[in-house]
Parts: structure tokens; C-alpha cells; sequence
């Protein structure tokens, strides 16, 4: 582990190497608009710590040579878990980008053992800098109080993971993470205003603005499901009840109400009734339609407050191809003008975005020794 303070220089080119992968010493004083003795005394620093090391040399057109460099051994890497209700998946990265090790598992009471025969195959990759953990949960701010339950059940969720002792870790809520990945590596790349809807066992959105994750106050900003439903006379809202009629639960208690013997074998899954709605079942043909204009609603009720302009849709029922032309009619009908697409990371959305967190934090952990 590296016990020396960096020096500011030395902390900027090590954050601008990272982010380039590889450069010459000419490169990273253009990168961090230093001079060049400047950035030579900062690369002899991380050389000295094997945060950095040569790699090769490169040749201009003039004939002229400059030494390649890149992260060194003590650089180390990052962690990223999605700790799913269903599913736990996981990335190894280095500080530099590079994917070293990924997996998944099923079966949730075991990812303890998947993690640390992941963490045992790192042992030559340098100190663990960063993890990240993304959970289903409100992750409130550092220094404000939160739902004592939830927050319980956010160190319950970390700590049957196992890690090391002494790891530095965050949590953060699992859709924030996917509208991260989509605002890097997906579709919402392309506007840097969006709202990332998910829609699947549980219903949440995550709210870029200006390329920045809006997290709110409490780290609840995009829980929809608190939206007041249903907004009726004559009936009380619900504690989430919004979510228990969108949730994929919801959906398939109104397809047991309305199925019948004549229409077969009652889907028992949310993916299960998509996939008869493809096959032209005429009943589940209509219950999806129902269900996008459902979740149509939910979006006219997120575009009414942030007229976002594009709306990425996933989750395991949000990001369905089936529902986005019930969704892009019923914002039509009712809203501003959405663009409505489906994410095309899929279930790897809060994977991804929680990657790129603990990259990010990985190299804060290095760089901010010096400050």
C-alpha cells in the first residue's frame, strides 16, 4: 500500500494516466496542462511508489522517442457488486479501465464465496482500492439520519458479502447506478438530460440533469415509488402503493383475476406473459397493452416535474420492447415531447454503473492522499 502523501502534480498525472490508459510523458503535460519538468519530477514520484511504470517507448514522425507509461502494480483495483434480491454480480476493474475478472450467481446466500474466490485471484493485482455495492435500497447522504430499518437492512445486504476487513466501501441504490451506466456506456449517452425508468419486481427512476446523478436530499430522489397512488376520492394512498399495482407482483395479480381455462396455462412470470403477448395470445396481448399505459402514466408523471426529453426504460419489465410504444403513446397523449427508448445494457445496467463509481473512487482514494 502506498504510505506517501502524493504531491499535487504527481496526484493529476496519476488520475490522467488513468483515464488514458497509456501516454508519454509529452501527452500527460497536454492532459494535465503542466510542464513538462514538471510532469517528468510527478512521474519519477509515482515510479518511485510503482503506482506507475514504462511501458514501451513510441516514435514520432520525426524519428524522436518518448517512454511510454501506464498504471504500475501498487496502483490496484476496483470492485463492483450488484447485490440483487435474485441475483448477485460482480466486476473486477483496474484504476485504469481494464475489466479483470466478472461473474454472477443465482443464488444470493452464496456470493460470499464467489467474492472472495474472486478477491484470492487478485492477489498480484495490487491493494483493493475501492467498492462499490449497489443495493435496492434509499442510500441516504453520509451525515444525515436515515430509516433506521433501511439502513439496517443495507448492512445486513454488505455484510453477508465478506469482505475484507478494513475494505473501503459504499453503497449506492441500484437504479441510480443503471442511469450512471447509461449516462457512460448507453443510450442516454447521447443527451446529458434523462431519466433512466425502471419498471420490474419494484419500480424506481434514476434523474440525470446536466450530466449530473441527481441523488436529492435523503437520497431518494426517482423513488416513484412514494408517488401518492391512488389520487381517487374516496380512497386512501398507500404506503408505495403505487409500486404494488406497476410492480411486476401487481401485474401478474391482475392477470390471475382475468385469466381464464379457455385462455391455457396461467404465465407465472412476468416473462412468461411477454413472451405469449409475442406469440399473438390475444388476452396477454391486452394486459401488457394495459400495463404500458400504466407505466405511461408513471412517465407523465416523472416528465411533468423534469421534462427530461428522453426517457430510457429498463428494468425487467421496463425494458421490454413490447411496452415502449404503449409508453411513447401515452406520453404523447399527455405530456411534452419524450423521446422514449430501451436501454441496451439490459440486466447489466447496475452492474456497470456501479463499475464505474468504484473506478472513480479507486482513483480518489489515490489521488486525494495529497490533499
Amino acid at each position: 500500500m502506498v504510505e506517501s502523501a502524493l504531491s499535487d502534480s504527481a496526484s493529476d498525472v496519476f488520475a490522467a494516466l488513468a483515464e488514458l490508459r497509456k501516454a508519454t510523458r509529452p501527452q500527460l503535460a497536454a492532459a494535465c496542462e503542466l510542464s513538462k519538468p514538471t510532469v517528468s519530477t510527478a512521474v519519477a514520484e509515482l515510479e518511485a511508489l510503482r503506482l506507475v511504470e514504462r511501458n514501451g517507448t513510441a516514435f514520432g514522425a520525426t524519428g524522436r522517442s518518448a517512454a511510454v507509461y501506464q498504471l504500475g502494480p501498487e496502483a490496484g483495483y476496483a470492485l463492483a457488486i450488484d447485490r440483487g434480491s435474485t441475483q448477485v454480480a460482480y466486476r473486477v476493474i483496474g484504476l485504469d479501465g481494464r475489466l479483470l475478472d466478472e461473474d454472477h450467481t443465482d443464488e444470493p446466500a452464496s456470493a460470499h464465496a464467489m467474492i472472495r474466490t474472486a478477491l484470492r485471484r487478485r492477489t498480484r493485482s495490487g491493494p483493493l482500492r475501492a467498492v462499490v455495492v449497489a443495493v435496492s435500497d434509499v442510500v441516504t447522504p453520509t451525515g444525515r439520519a436515515g430509516d433506521p430499518t433501511i439502513e439496517q437492512r443495507i448492512h445486513t445486504a454488505v455484510d453477508a458479502l465478506a469482505l475484507p476487513p478494513g475494505a473501503p466501501v459504499r453503497t449506492e441504490n441500484n437504479v441510480n447506478c443503471a442511469a450512471i451506466a447509461e449516462l457512460h456506456e448507453g443510450t442516454g449517452g447521447s443527451q446529458d438530460t434523462f431519466v433512466y425508468l425502471q419498471a420490474g419486481m419494484a419500480i424506481g427512476a434514476g434523474i440525470v440533469v446536466n450530466g449530473k446523478l441527481i441523488r436529492g436530499s435523503n437520497g431518494a430522489a426517482g423513488e416513484v415509488a412514494r408517488l401518492a397512488y391512488p389520487w381517487v376520492d374516496g380512497q386512501s394512498a398507500g404506503h408505495e402503493a403505487l409500486e404494488a399495482r406497476l410492480g411486476s407482483p401487481g401485474l401478474l395479480r391482475r392477470v390471475r383475476a382475468r385469466w381464464s381455462a379457455e385462455h391455457g396455462q396461467v404465465p407465472e412470470s412476468a416473462h412468461a406473459l411477454f413472451d405469449l403477448a409475442e406469440q399473438d395470445h390475444s388476452l396477454a396481448k391486452v394486459l401488457v397493452a394495459e400495463h404500458a399505459r400504466e407505466i405511461g402514466k408513471l412517465a407523465v408523471s416523472v416528465c411533468a416535474v423534469l421534462d427530461p426529453g428522453l426517457l430510457v426504460l429498463g428494468g425487467g419489465v421496463g425494458g421490454n420492447p413490447l411496452l415502449t410504444a404503449g409508453i411513447a403513446a401515452t406520453l404523447a397523449e399527455l405530456s411534452w415531447p419524450t423521446e422514449v427508448v430501451v436501454s441496451r445494457l439490459g440486466d447489466r445496467a447496475t452492474v456497470l454503473g456501479a463499475t464505474h463509481l468504484a473506478r472513480e473512487d479507486g482513483v480518489r482514494q489515490v489521488t486525494l492522499t495529497a490533499r
